[in-house]
C-alpha cells in the first residue's frame, strides 16, 4: 500500500479515488493533484513510483491543507467558538446540532441513543 502523509491509501483502486482517502482531499483536489504531478489518474495506486509519491507529498504540503493540519485547524475553530461563548459554541459544547436542525425528533446522531424520561401516567384528572 502506498503511504502519503502518514496514511495508507488503497492500492487496488485508481489513483484519483485512492487519493480521496486523505482527509481534506475530495474529487476535485484529487484530479488537480494528478494533473499537477503528471500522474495518470486512471492508473492503479499500486503502480505509483517512489518519485511520484514524493511529488504528490510535496504538492500536498505546499499547496493544500489536509490531514493532521486540517484536523487541528477545525478543532481550533470549534474551540474558539466555545471560548467566546457564541451560540454555535454552546451547541458544540452541549453536543446538539449546530446548524439549526430540529431536535424535538431526529438529531440522534448528535444526541446519542434515546434516554427515556418518565412522564405522567394516563390517570384521569379527578375533580
Amino acid at each position: 500500500m502506498p503511504r502519503l502523509l502518514g496514511v495508507d491509501i488503497p492500492s487496488e483502486k485508481k489513483t484519483v479515488y485512492s487519493l480521496q482517502y486523505l482527509y481534506g482531499v475530495g474529487p476535485r483536489v484529487s484530479r488537480e493533484l494528478c494533473h499537477k504531478a503528471g500522474i495518470d489518474p486512471q492508473g492503479q495506486a499500486r503502480d505509483l513510483q517512489e518519485d511520484e509519491l514524493a511529488r504528490l507529498a510535496a504538492l500536498l504540503d505546499k499547496d493544500y491543507v489536509c490531514e493532521g493540519q486540517l484536523r487541528r485547524q477545525v478543532a481550533q475553530n470549534v474551540s474558539r467558538l466555545k471560548d467566546i461563548g457564541s451560540y454555535r459554541g454552546l451547541r458544540h459544547r452541549r453536543g446538539l446540532p449546530v446548524r439549526g436542525q430540529r431536535t424535538r425528533t431526529n438529531a440522534r446522531t448528535r444526541k446519542g441513543p434515546k434516554k427515556t424520561v418518565a412522564g405522567k401516567k394516563g390517570v384521569k384528572d379527578l375533580r
